[in-house]
């Protein structure tokens, strides 16, 4: 018992914070001792148990966190449930609420929460027999979570009734699944059951994460290793019949289930389902031989599954199967028809590294295709190889070059780009799940512009590899900042199959990272979605696979009759005549059956031209539609009036949802803002962030966050989600919080109280004994200064590889700091664009979650140093670092430079090794490359432990936002359902593809269909899809492939729309367009189209101002620009002369949105970017013309950038581009190009021919002024437009303007009235009573005058040159202070500066010490009041090892206590090594890796740790003698000497013996170094040779065999290992002497042992320890801290001999400095202070972390306690004799001696004890008590034999020391108050009051007398 009624090794209960003090222990029953008393647990909890129990006032009583119940429910009323003595353990088993409650008590009640908890003993308690189906319940970290209904027979048939997806989600957030999956005993109809319900789960197709969490837990189960064998296996014995037939229904079940569970689990699921997997054979065939009838499909599925199951158990010899992944059933062959099923999406081994070449055929787009299946072969092979053949081209490219020309020598590679030392960081959580930081080497990029640059865009794949692509990992880029990559940051999230060797990476690891730019989330999908498409669900095969060209009306118009009259009213301008109000059949106004055409409106009727009617009759009528809408003729007006006539007609279409897909997030918010014209809701958008207000609502992130969407979601979707996101929190707690510190280590270097645990004992030592903390800062990190990062110098830190210089050109170029620029037009970026159209809205707020910051004061908690400019930004100023230079500090531009080399340093990767490290014995001793080089060694170490803590977390978190992401699309398809259009983005419907499948819209309606590649649109179609309708021109842009072999050769750039009309299915063209003026037009017109007509309303469009035409090129010869970077072009000519351009038209008086500059190229992009003042600019557009399809505008200014002398147009020769590029202008277009080059493209050479007609081209544009028309101006190049240089002519503006100034402008047609002007003349105006003119300019306000003149400054009579309208008594005085400082020193401030309070001089001081140096003046003065300085002189002292000490005064206390030696050891330890600890008494285990080995394998462990012996075979073995044994074991064999019949590569036989490795030296190549004379055989003839594996020497084999035999000359009983003769090196691995090895090495593992302690001896000795550790109250009172570090060491696994060695010394110490401690109370208040503060020293050296102590520190340890002791008991004298000490004769001058020598600075010698203990011995006569009992000795003794008697442990004392008795036995049972100080003395049931303690001095007690163990302990003689 410990004394509060618990037993030893009985485990404490929480405490009860409901009823205000404990729970009852063990039960809340009474112990009885060994007296028979009975003793109860806590009283305060014993008694708030009663209370509560007897109908007392009802406590508060909370819900423990982790049951989900009060105390009460968990135990408090059934002591047999808590775990006591006796009581019966608690059954644990399956849970079936709503079973009988036999039933639930034979199962063990073990539900959490549920109503059977605690079986029927629990009902007759009253509990309440019911509960809710849903319930809060704890999470897995006690964190409030939703439970969800219970798992009962009742429940598991209702999820039967179910849909698979609801089933699945449920199962997989309840939490009772893993109870009830393993029960005690389970009946046979639930097993049938839950195989059922775990079957139905299976098949939905949207949520697989569920599904693998629900087989997972199946996985883990005893109901598929115990009951499923156990109930297949009984079905042999079923006597009835009836149910002997359903058998075969079951087994299928079964055999169902397992075909789910191996495919997602093929390794760990191989040995969990082998004992199922044997027993199902038999039960099939014992059950046929009974008569039982098995369907042929289940014997195959059954046979299919057993070889499926025995290929995994080969691939798992093999050792190809170590780590789950998705497999698939039934892989096929390669050739084989589907077996595009079973490839990876993502490229493989074989694939990267070139050895598999592609199966590839063409897409067809002349004749249709031969099946369904060969259909989706081809499109999956081709869109997987766009993205596979540039990332396999590039890395073989890659490894090429490094074999050529070294590592990273190619910069640019053709298909890919390349990142050097690119290494995982840290982790972010974000929706989708982890992300990882990535930082890479960005010096060879600084050139990129990563704004607008397309590397390392949103969605594209990454691969990562540190073998030369042997092994590799895949990523995507999850978000990108530009600022972020400029310094080499990028976030990538990991592919699922990556994960295996993702968790192995560290953060020292360095990979080369290739990226290719193919958005690949858009490809997965696709994919996917392809490998899951079924042959029979492709719709309108007859046309997208056969080609047929009759195309039929929607199905949906063909099921009854009447069902294709539709309501046209919507599209009539004004209702019909009276004469055409009904039909011929008499329908209803405005009503006619569309598949009539003589029923359809007139064109006049409708408001459309005659080819939109058509268009729109074609849309209607066929399921199968196709409208090409060429530049400018409406085709988006069309679609919008087909979904109208849709959307009013919907009963006819169905309530499906209506598809939209576009290309463009552009051309969707255009179609949808047309579509609110007629529909104001039941639209949902899909994509990213809308820039259309109109349709912001109507986001589906924006309808996702509406308040009461929750509440409209199925209950299990919410209780799901309610689930997964708190176990999303709780795992993202924990990994924010170790990202954090991750990130802490590169934004500054970590304090080493942070890096304590990587930094090894020796290192830490050594670090804290080089400089000393500051007095002054408490925060003061010594790393800083060891860095060379601190105000202090620091000795051999010169750095070699940095010269003298470095630096200097940075710190000039920092001081100069970036150059003003005009800020520039934000241009819209390619890079901007491609990643607006790959995210979506749930992409965009994970976005906005990783920019959270993690934690606002983490820096400030972790860093010593920042290395940011956040510090200096808010002004804030370190504390000064060393107390000796108080008030210097580093001035700015020093602490910038120091800050830069800093971040130089961190931004390094290589660290010392391991071995490198453990050699390095001063830490102080490194250069300062080599202190780096550490410090980045015990960073990588931090990081690796972070990084290993936060595994799991990181599993968890990934798995629950994969469920997550199921869950929101769940979630997405319940909004999907509910609306009437759903439009999205083509990357948005391949990333939704699965919920489209499920919504099934009947109406897809695909804008811009010429743009989006087949694959895209085919997977977005569902099986139900009825009709389609296809909107756009394959005459303008195409869609991009990555592969240009696959786009032109394998034809993969054909869309479904191009192909379809290539095949003659038919199609109507728009025929007027709208948009571009005739003379625009007619550039398309004949051109590019045959036929396009012009509308009236083009005819009205006025002239350009200022210019002479309308259109015109611009030619010219000046050459292109190659931009290497962006592998583009630009044209500076081209760009000055557009932006010259813009300019003079916008001086016309064009609105800038009113003008937009286009160009072919985005390196031309840039280009134009920097000539655009945003101040000029803003509103102008500026695109590339791939990005500005479906735009349009008043005027476009075209740069067509090629020029060269190869005459290369690059893709301008594509007729695509071209028509986009010439049909963007509505009212002017004027182009720049060298018209001459692309004339030679007959498409360009033609349209310039029409253009020579015109007059429309030359080499000069013609301007024409407004102000002045007869005046005209021809501009060739940009300078020319100086003769316009305000947009009209130069003709000077004479206008006067309102301050009396002439205009100032040449003729400018803007601005007639100048009200916008500003006057740039001098200001003329007086500002001063002294006549001073205003400087400024006349539009700028004057202010107050700034003119310097003389003033005095009244304060102090100096004169200053001060500003006009300053007072002079304002002024700060700048000349040099001349006040004097009280020392006596100048003030170095400004005279109007207040002087400073402490003196900066350095001056030369004597220390209390007697050493002198020098320290600020201030220092001195402050030192008089006990401010300690140190003392930096070095310690004199020899050490007793005979080295001198390497500490300071300081360091060293003064010579009280040394530091100790850092001199190597060097001796021999037994396992051969050499120690490399520092000097020492006894040296330590070996810390160095255990070399030794075997063939099998290496010992893992540390040098001096045991090493396991190896079990395997012994492989010495020859044809003629063979090992029986073990490997560890001594071989039971001889040598063999039979020559080696083996012959080397060089031809000639082997020249060593059989049976043994073959030497590396030829007997006739070598012969003349193998026959050197070593042992003085190996000349002889037939000599034979052997070599030592571990050093590599060859000796004859003879001579060897005497030198291994014959006994060493060694001291006597010595352990050592064999060692090479030549070398010395250790032998640990050799098959001819293994013998001889393996004694050796027993021999040296006994001694590890002996060394290391037996873990019985060291358990016995730890529990000794800790019972005395317990003992010592008044260590724990006094040193709690110290206390409980003791007892984590005794607790700790890996404690050693010599560390319980350690401990044993430091209790002893600890309590003799507790024991001095519990005495300060005694001494006078003055004297306290000074006593505690010096204990704390002595206890603050103990604290140093360390191995061992050596005799030298214990000894001067036990010199400076007894000093300690002599000062205690003399200053106690002193206290209790009061004036005594004053008035005896002598005795002051005695005290003051005796305090001097034991106060003294030095060490406290011999000799000093001897005088001291005569001191005291005289002042124990003159003052005669015993220290702070106020008696003498002899008093004592008399009082103590009175009161007490022989027995010890009556004696106590209070708080503040007074001493007081408890009499009979000793135990404290009542309290009452100390008469002297009235604090609370005793105390209750044998408990002392926590503030009393026993009273030593008077008895010499140890425990208290109450107990009889105690009482024995206290039998002394302590009264004789």
């Amino acid at each position: 018992m410990d004394g509060r009624g618990r037993g030893r090794g009985q485990q404490r209960r929480p405490r009860r914070e409901g009823a205000g003090g404990r729970e009852p222990r063990d039960g809340g029953g009474c112990q009885q001792n060994s007296s028979g008393q009975r003793e109860g647990g806590s009283g305060p909890g014993r008694a708030a148990y009663w209370l509560e129990a007897s109908g007392g006032p009802e406590p508060r009583v909370e819900r423990r966190v982790g049951s989900g119940r009060t105390p009460h429910q968990d135990g408090a009323r059934n002591p047999r449930r808590l775990g006591a003595e006796g009581s019966r353990p608690p059954r644990r088993g399956g849970v079936w609420p709503g079973a009988d409650r036999r039933e639930e008590w034979r199962t063990g009640g073990q539900n959490q929460g549920g109503p059977a908890r605690d079986g029927p003993r629990r009902q007759r308690e009253g509990a309440p027999n019911t509960e809710p189906t849903q319930r809060p319940h704890a999470g897995p970290r006690g964190a409030l979570q939703h439970r969800g209904p219970m798992i009962s027979t009742r429940f598991l048939h209702e999820l039967l009734e179910k849909d698979p997806s609801e089933v699945a989600i449920t199962l997989a957030s309840n939490p009772s699944l893993r109870e009830a999956l393993s029960p005690v005993v389970m009946r046979p109809d639930l097993v049938q059951l839950l195989c059922q319900v775990l079957n139905k789960a299976c098949l939905s197709r949207m949520d697989r994460q569920s599904i693998q969490r629900l087989l997972e837990t199946l996985k883990e189960s005893s109901f598929l290793r115990v009951y499923l064998p156990q109930y297949v296996a009984d079905m042999l014995t079923e006597a009835r019949p009836e149910v002997r037939r359903q058998c075969p229904q079951h087994i299928a079940s079964v055999v169902a289930l397992l075909q789910e569970l191996v495919s997602i689990f093929p390794a760990s699921s191989l040995q969990k389902v082998a004992m199922l997997m044997s027993v199902l054979p038999g039960s099939v065939n014992g059950l046929r031989a009974l008569g039982v009838d098995f369907p042929e499909e289940l014997d195959r599925s059954l046979e299919k599954l057993q070889g499926f199951v025995q290929h995994l158990q080969e691939r798992r010899r093999e050792g190809t199967l170590r780590v789950d992944s998705c497999t698939l059933l039934q892989p096929t062959a390669p050739g084989e028809e589907g077996e595009y099923r079973t490839m990876s999406i993502y490229p493989t081994y074989e694939e990267v590294n070139g050895s598999q070449k592609p199966f590839l055929r063409p897409n067809l787009i002349s004749q249709p295709y031969e099946s369904p299946a060969i259909y989706l072969d081809t499109h999956f092979r081709l869109l997987r190889e766009d993205f596979v053949r540039p990332l396999r081209e590039g890395i073989l490219q890659f490894l090429q070059s490094l074999e050529d020309a070294g590592p990273g020598r190619r910069r640019r590679f053709d298909d890919i780009q390349v990142y050097l030392d690119a290494r995982v960081l840290a982790p972010l959580c974000s929706r989708t799940g982890i992300d990882y930081m990535v930082h890479f080497d960005s010096k060879p990029l600084r050139g990129v512009r990563w704004e607008n640059s397309k590397r390392l865009l949103y969605g594209s794949l990454v691969c990562l590899s540190k073998d030369n692509f042997e092994t590799f990992l895949f990523a995507t880029v999850s978000n990108r900042e530009p600022k972020e990559l400029c310094k080499g940051f990028v976030h990538l999230s990991f592919a699922g199959h990556s994960e295996a060797l993702l968790a192995e990476v560290q953060p020292s690891d360095s990979f080369v990272m290739v990226e290719t730019t193919a958005y690949f989330e858009a490809y997965r999908h696709v994919l996917q979605g392809l490998q899951e498409l079924q042959e029979e669900d492709i719709p309108f095969q007859r046309y997208i696979v056969h080609c047929e060209a009759q195309v039929r009306e929607p199905a949906y118009l063909r099921r009854e009759l009447g069902s294709s009259v539709y309501d046209l009213r919507c599209l009539m301008a004004k209702p019909p005549p009276a004469a055409e109000a009904s039909g011929a059949g008499g329908a209803p106004e405005g009503h006619v059956d569309v598949l009539d055409p003589s029923q359809w409106p007139t064109q006049e009727a409708v408001g459309l031209d005659e080819s939109q009617l058509q268009a729109l009759k074609l849309a209607l009528t066929k399921e199968l539609a196709i409208i090409q809408g060429p530049p400018g003729t409406g085709k988006t007006y069309v679609g919008l009036k087909i979904m109208e006539v849709l959307l009013e007609n919907k009963a006819v279409c169905g309530e499906t949802p209506i598809l939209v897909v576009c290309y463009t997030n552009h051309a969707l918010d255009q179609f949808l803002e047309g579509i609110l014209e007629f529909q104001p809701r039941g639209i949902v958008r899909v994509g990213s962030r809308s820039n259309s207000e109109k349709l912001k609502p109507f986001t589906l992130q924006q309808l996702r966050d509406r308040s009461d969407f929750f509440r409209g979601l199925p209950g299990h979707l919410r209780w799901s989600h309610h689930d997964i996101t708190s176990e999303m929190r709780e795992a993202e707690a924990e990994l924010t919080r170790g990202a954090a510190q991750l990130e802490c280590g590169l934004r500054g270097i970590l304090h080493e109280k942070h890096l304590r645990s990587c930094i090894s004992s020796q290192h830490w030592e050594s670090l804290k004994g080089g400089l000393e903390e500051d007095w002054m800062d408490p925060t003061h990190s010594l790393i800083l200064e060891w860095l060379g990062l601190g105000a202090t110098p620091v000795e051999n830190a010169a750095d070699p590889e940095r010269p003298e210089n470095a630096g200097f050109e940075e710190d000039q170029e920092a001081e100069e700091g970036p150059r003003a620029e005009p800020e520039l037009l934000q241009v819209v970026e390619e890079a901007d664009l491609i990643q607006h159209e790959r995210l979506l809205d749930h992409d965009e707020d994970g976005r906005q979650r990783r920019r959270k910051p993690p934690r606002p004061n983490l820096d400030d908690l972790f860093l010593a140093m920042r290395l940011d400019d956040e510090e200096e930004e808010k002004g804030e100023q370190r504390a000064p670092h060393d107390a000796e230079n108080a008030g210097f500090q580093l001035q700015p531009a020093q602490k910038k430079k120091m800050k830069r080399q800093a971040k130089k340093e961190l931004g390094k990767w290589q660290a010392m090794t391991k071995e490198e490290a453990e050699a390095v014995l001063d830490v102080w001793q490194l250069d300062l490359s080599s202190r780096w080089k550490l410090y980045r060694y015990w960073l990588q170490k931090h990081q690796a432990e972070i990084q290993r803590q936060m595994l799991h977390h990181k599993q968890e978190y990934q798995a629950a936002a994969d469920r997550l992401a199921e869950l929101r699309q769940h979630q997405d398809l319940h909004v999907f359902k509910t609306a009437k259009i759903v439009g999205m983005t083509t990357t948005g419907a391949a990333r939704y593809r699965q919920v489209l499948q499920q919504v099934a819209p009947r109406v897809v309606i695909v804008e811009e269909a010429a743009e989006v590649l087949e694959a895209h649109v085919i997977t977005t179609l569902s099986r139900a899809c009825q009709h389609l309708i296809l909107i756009g021109d394959h005459q303008q842009l195409r869609p991009s492939a990555n592969v240009y072999d696959l786009a032109r050769n394998f034809h993969l750039e054909v869309s479904l729309f191009e192909r379809l009309v290539k095949v003659g299915l038919p199609f109507v063209r728009l025929a007027f367009q709208h948009r571009m003026r005739p003379e625009i037009a007619q550039l398309l017109t004949p051109h590019i189209y045959q036929d396009l007509e012009n509308h009236p309303s083009v005819l009205r469009y006025e002239n350009v101002k200022g210019v002479s035409s309308n259109l015109f090129f611009v030619e010219h010869s000046f050459l292109e620009q190659e931009i290497q970077e962006g592998r583009s072009h630009q044209n500076p000519h081209e760009a000055q002369f557009v932006v010259e351009l813009c300019r003079y038209l916008l001086r016309q008086g064009y609105q800038p949105s009113q003008i937009s500059i286009l160009t072919t190229y985005t390196g031309q992009l840039f280009c134009l970017r920097r000539l655009l003042p945003a101040k000029e600019f803003q509103g102008v557009k500026v695109h590339v013309v791939d990005k500005y399809q479906g735009e349009e505008n008043d005027i476009i200014l075209l740069s067509l950038v090629r020029s060269n002398l190869a005459g290369r147009v690059g893709f301008l020769q594509i007729p695509n581009r071209i028509c986009v590029a010439l049909s963007r202008a509505k009212m002017g277009l004027y182009c720049v190009g060298n018209m001459g080059m692309l004339s030679q493209v007959p498409l360009w050479s033609r349209i310039v021919h029409t253009l020579r007609e015109k007059g429309h081209v030359g080499r000069a544009l013609r301007l024409a002024c407004q102000n002045h028309p007869q005046t005209k101006t021809d501009v060739v190049q940009a300078a020319d437009f100086r003769q316009v240089p305000e947009g009209g002519c130069s003709v000077p503006c004479d206008t006067r303007l309102g301050c009396g100034h002439v205009c100032p402008r040449a003729c400018h047609p803007y601005d007639p009235l100048h009200k916008e002007l500003r006057c740039l003349k001098p200001c003329q105006k007086v500002l001063c009573d002294n006549g001073h003119r205003c400087p400024r300019l006349c539009w700028e306000p004057c202010g107050m005058c700034q003119v310097k003149v003389p003033k005095t400054v009244p304060r102090c009579g100096h004169q200053q040159e001060v500003p006009c309208s300053t007072a002079a008594e304002d002024f700060c005085c700048q000349e040099p202070c001349r006040k004097t400082l009280e020392c006596g020193h100048a003030c170095r401030l400004t005279c109007g500066q207040q002087c400073e309070k402490r003196c900066p001089e350095m001056v030369l001081a004597t220390l209390p010490c007697g050493h002198s140096q020098k320290v600020p003046c201030s220092a001195v003065a402050e030192m008089a009041y006990g401010r300690p300085i140190r003392c930096k002189t070095k310690c004199d002292s020899v050490l007793e090892c005979g080295h001198p000490c390497p500490g300071s005064c300081h360091a060293c206390f003064g010579g009280r206590f040394h530091q100790p030696c850092r001199s190597p050891c060097k001796r021999l330890l037994v396992c051969g090594h050499q120690c490399r600890q520092p000097c020492t008494g006894d040296c330590p285990p070996c810390r160095q890796p255990c070399q030794n080995r075997c063939i099998h394998s290496r010992c893992p462990k540390q040098c001096g740790a045991p090493c396991s012996p190896c079990m395997e075979p012994c492989e010495w073995r020859c044809q003629h003698h063979q090992c029986g044994r073990l490997c560890s074991e001594p071989c039971d064999r001889p040598r063999c000497d039979v020559p080696c019949p083996k012959h080397l590569p060089c031809g000639h036989p082997c020249a060593g013996l059989c049976g043994e490795p073959c030497p590396q030296k030829c007997l006739a190549c070598d012969a003349e170094e193998l026959t050197q004379i070593f042992f003085g055989c190996e000349d002889e003839p037939g000599a034979r040779f052997v070599q030592l594996e571990d050093c590599g020497h060859i000796f004859s084999a003879l001579g060897l065999d005497r030198y291994m035999d014959g006994e060493e000359e060694e001291e006597e009983g010595a352990v050592r290992l064999k060692v090479c003769p030549s070398c010395q090196t250790p032998v640990r691995k050799s098959l001819r002497y293994g013998t001889l090895v393996k004694r050796s090495l027993a021999e040296v593992e006994v001694v590890k042992g002996r060394m290391q302690g037996s873990s019985a001896e060291i358990k016995s000795g730890a529990l000794q320890l800790m019972r005395a550790l317990q003992q010592e109250t008044t260590l724990r009172l006094h040193l709690s801290r110290q206390h409980e570090q003791l007892r984590k060491k005794l607790e700790d696994d890996s404690l050693s001999a010599s560390t319980l060695g350690l401990v044993e010394t430091l209790l002893g110490f600890y309590a003799q400095v507790a024991g001095l401690m519990a005495t300060i109370g005694k001494l006078a208040r003055q004297e306290q202070e000074g006593m505690r503060r010096r204990l704390a020293e002595v206890a603050g050296w103990l604290d140093q972390p360390r191995d061992s102590l050596s005799r030298q520190q214990v000894s001067e340890l036990q010199t400076e306690l007894r000093r300690v002791t002599y000062l205690v008991e003399l200053l106690a004298r002193c206290n209790t004799a009061g004036k005594q000490v004053r008035q005896a004769p002598g005795t002051a001058e005695l005290v003051s001696a005796a305090r001097k020598v034991l106060e003294g600075p030095g060490r406290f010698t011999p000799e000093d004890e001897r005088k001291v203990k005569a001191q005291l011995k005289e002042l124990e006569a003159v003052l005669p008590t015993v220290a702070g009992l106020g008696i003498s000795e002899e008093e004592r003794k008399q009082i103590v034999a009175a009161v007490s008697g022989a027995t010890r442990g009556h004696w106590f004392k209070c708080r503040n020391g007074h001493f007081y008795v408890i009499g009979e036995c000793g135990g404290a049972m009542q309290t009452t108050r100390c008469p002297e100080c009235q604090e609370t003395i005793g105390g209750e049931g044998h408990r002392l009051e926590s503030s009393n303690q026993l009273a030593p001095e008077m008895d010499g007690a140890t425990h208290a007398a109450w107990s009889e163990e105690a009482n024995r302990l206290n039998i002394n003689n302590f009264l004789h």
